[in-house]
Protein backbone atom coordinates (compact mmCIF):
# COMPACT_ATOMS: atom_id res chain seq x y z
CA UNK A 1 0.00 0.00 0.00
CA UNK A 2 1.54 3.49 -0.95
CA UNK A 3 1.49 6.54 0.91
CA UNK A 4 -0.89 9.29 -1.10
CA UNK A 5 1.23 12.09 -3.23
CA UNK A 6 0.91 15.25 -1.68
CA UNK A 7 -1.42 17.20 -3.55
CA UNK A 8 -1.52 20.90 -3.52
CA UNK A 9 -4.26 21.18 -1.29
CA UNK A 10 -2.15 18.91 1.39
CA UNK A 11 0.65 21.49 1.14
CA UNK A 12 -1.62 24.23 1.67
CA UNK A 13 -3.42 22.80 4.71
CA UNK A 14 0.02 21.97 6.29
CA UNK A 15 0.84 25.35 5.17
CA UNK A 16 -2.16 27.09 7.09
CA UNK A 17 -1.53 24.79 10.16
CA UNK A 18 2.40 26.02 10.93
CA UNK A 19 1.05 29.57 10.21
CA UNK A 20 -1.81 29.22 12.53
CA UNK A 21 0.48 27.56 15.06
CA UNK A 22 2.59 30.19 14.56
CA UNK A 23 0.55 33.00 15.06
CA UNK A 24 -1.16 31.43 18.15
CA UNK A 25 2.12 31.27 19.70
CA UNK A 26 2.78 35.05 19.03
CA UNK A 27 -0.16 35.67 20.57
CA UNK A 28 0.45 34.05 23.84
CA UNK A 29 4.03 35.89 23.62
CA UNK A 30 2.37 39.51 22.93
CA UNK A 31 0.39 38.71 25.87
CA UNK A 32 2.88 37.71 28.14
CA UNK A 33 4.71 40.32 27.12
CA UNK A 34 1.35 43.01 27.96
CA UNK A 35 0.91 40.86 31.47
CA UNK A 36 4.89 41.74 32.45
CA UNK A 37 4.78 45.04 31.43
CA UNK A 38 1.76 45.99 33.85
CA UNK A 39 3.12 43.41 36.52
CA UNK A 40 0.26 41.11 36.01
CA UNK A 41 0.06 37.12 34.99
CA UNK A 42 -1.02 36.29 31.87
CA UNK A 43 -4.10 34.38 32.73
CA UNK A 44 -4.53 37.80 34.59
CA UNK A 45 -4.71 39.43 31.64
CA UNK A 46 -6.50 36.83 29.30
CA UNK A 47 -9.15 37.34 32.52
CA UNK A 48 -9.67 40.99 31.78
CA UNK A 49 -9.90 40.16 27.92
CA UNK A 50 -12.74 38.26 28.89
CA UNK A 51 -14.66 41.19 31.37
CA UNK A 52 -13.57 43.49 28.66
CA UNK A 53 -15.69 41.94 25.74
CA UNK A 54 -18.10 40.11 27.63
CA UNK A 55 -19.03 42.51 30.81
CA UNK A 56 -19.38 41.70 34.60
CA UNK A 57 -19.74 37.62 35.16
CA UNK A 58 -20.25 35.85 38.40
CA UNK A 59 -16.56 34.47 39.95
CA UNK A 60 -18.58 30.92 39.00
CA UNK A 61 -18.82 32.30 35.06
CA UNK A 62 -15.65 33.21 34.86
CA UNK A 63 -14.33 30.32 36.45
CA UNK A 64 -16.55 28.62 33.37
CA UNK A 65 -14.83 30.50 30.79
CA UNK A 66 -11.50 30.50 31.95
CA UNK A 67 -11.53 26.92 33.11
CA UNK A 68 -9.87 27.71 36.28
CA UNK A 69 -11.36 26.52 39.59
CA UNK A 70 -13.17 28.41 41.60
CA UNK A 71 -10.96 28.88 44.60
CA UNK A 72 -7.94 29.39 41.82
CA UNK A 73 -10.25 32.35 40.24
CA UNK A 74 -10.54 33.90 44.11
CA UNK A 75 -7.00 34.44 43.97
CA UNK A 76 -7.19 35.54 40.37
CA UNK A 77 -9.66 38.65 40.94
CA UNK A 78 -8.12 38.77 44.70
CA UNK A 79 -5.15 40.18 42.42
CA UNK A 80 -6.62 41.87 40.40
CA UNK A 81 -8.60 43.87 42.99
CA UNK A 82 -5.49 45.00 44.85
CA UNK A 83 -4.45 46.09 41.24
CA UNK A 84 -7.55 48.12 40.52
CA UNK A 85 -8.36 46.25 37.75
CA UNK A 86 -11.62 44.71 38.70
CA UNK A 87 -14.60 45.44 41.22
CA UNK A 88 -16.67 42.96 43.14
CA UNK A 89 -20.22 43.69 43.82
CA UNK A 90 -23.03 42.00 45.08
CA UNK A 91 -25.45 40.40 42.80
CA UNK A 92 -28.32 42.56 42.93
CA UNK A 93 -30.58 39.09 42.40
CA UNK A 94 -28.66 37.03 44.53
CA UNK A 95 -27.04 38.10 47.18
CA UNK A 96 -24.96 35.44 47.75
CA UNK A 97 -23.04 35.75 44.72
CA UNK A 98 -20.68 38.18 43.73
CA UNK A 99 -19.96 39.71 40.33
CA UNK A 100 -16.61 40.28 38.80
CA UNK A 101 -16.92 43.78 36.45
CA UNK A 102 -14.06 45.39 34.72
CA UNK A 103 -12.98 48.49 36.10
CA UNK A 104 -12.81 50.55 33.36
CA UNK A 105 -11.16 53.67 34.42
CA UNK A 106 -7.89 51.81 34.31
CA UNK A 107 -8.90 51.38 30.49
CA UNK A 108 -6.65 54.40 29.28
CA UNK A 109 -3.23 52.52 31.35
CA UNK A 110 -4.14 49.61 28.73
CA UNK A 111 -5.29 51.37 25.51
CA UNK A 112 -1.88 52.73 24.59
CA UNK A 113 -0.22 49.38 25.23
CA UNK A 114 -2.48 47.45 22.60
CA UNK A 115 -2.70 50.33 20.17
CA UNK A 116 0.53 49.89 17.69
CA UNK A 117 -1.29 46.38 17.26
CA UNK A 118 -4.35 47.34 16.55
CA UNK A 119 -2.97 49.74 14.27
CA UNK A 120 -1.16 46.73 12.54
CA UNK A 121 -4.05 44.36 12.49
CA UNK A 122 -6.14 47.45 10.66
CA UNK A 123 -3.73 48.08 8.41
CA UNK A 124 -3.36 44.34 7.46
CA UNK A 125 -7.40 44.21 6.64
CA UNK A 126 -6.71 46.76 4.20
CA UNK A 127 -5.54 44.33 1.81
CA UNK A 128 -8.90 42.14 1.58
CA UNK A 129 -11.94 42.57 0.17
CA UNK A 130 -15.43 42.57 2.24
CA UNK A 131 -16.02 39.11 1.28
CA UNK A 132 -12.72 37.97 2.21
CA UNK A 133 -12.80 39.46 5.21
CA UNK A 134 -15.99 37.84 5.92
CA UNK A 135 -14.64 34.21 4.86
CA UNK A 136 -11.33 35.11 7.45
CA UNK A 137 -13.68 35.64 9.95
CA UNK A 138 -16.02 33.03 9.45
CA UNK A 139 -12.50 30.66 9.77
CA UNK A 140 -11.88 32.35 12.66
CA UNK A 141 -14.75 32.06 14.42
CA UNK A 142 -15.11 28.29 13.47
CA UNK A 143 -11.73 28.17 14.94
CA UNK A 144 -11.95 29.47 17.64
CA UNK A 145 -15.47 26.73 18.21
CA UNK A 146 -12.91 23.73 17.42
CA UNK A 147 -10.27 25.45 20.20
CA UNK A 148 -12.91 25.72 22.91
CA UNK A 149 -13.94 21.93 21.99
CA UNK A 150 -10.63 20.59 22.48
CA UNK A 151 -9.76 22.68 25.70
CA UNK A 152 -13.04 20.98 26.83
CA UNK A 153 -12.29 17.76 25.65
CA UNK A 154 -8.60 18.14 27.55
CA UNK A 155 -9.80 19.18 30.32
CA UNK A 156 -12.07 15.99 30.89
CA UNK A 157 -9.02 14.00 30.35
CA UNK A 158 -7.88 11.80 33.49
CA UNK A 159 -4.89 13.18 34.70
CA UNK A 160 -2.09 11.01 34.11
CA UNK A 161 0.22 9.71 37.15
CA UNK A 162 3.57 11.53 37.46
CA UNK A 163 6.53 9.86 36.51
CA UNK A 164 9.14 9.63 38.90
CA UNK A 165 11.70 12.33 38.41
CA UNK A 166 15.01 12.13 37.93
CA UNK A 167 17.45 11.59 41.42
CA UNK A 168 13.83 10.68 43.30
CA UNK A 169 13.63 7.66 45.31
CA UNK A 170 11.69 5.99 42.71
CA UNK A 171 15.11 6.09 40.30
Amino acid sequence: MSTAEPTDRNLLVEALTDALREVSGLSVLFSQTIADRLGIGSTDLETLGILSRDGPVTAGRLAELTGLTTGAITGLVDRLERAGYVRREPDPSDRRRVIISWNSEREAELLPLFASMQRSMQQLYTRYSDAELGLILDFIRRAAAAAQGEIARVRELAVPAAAPQEGSAGN
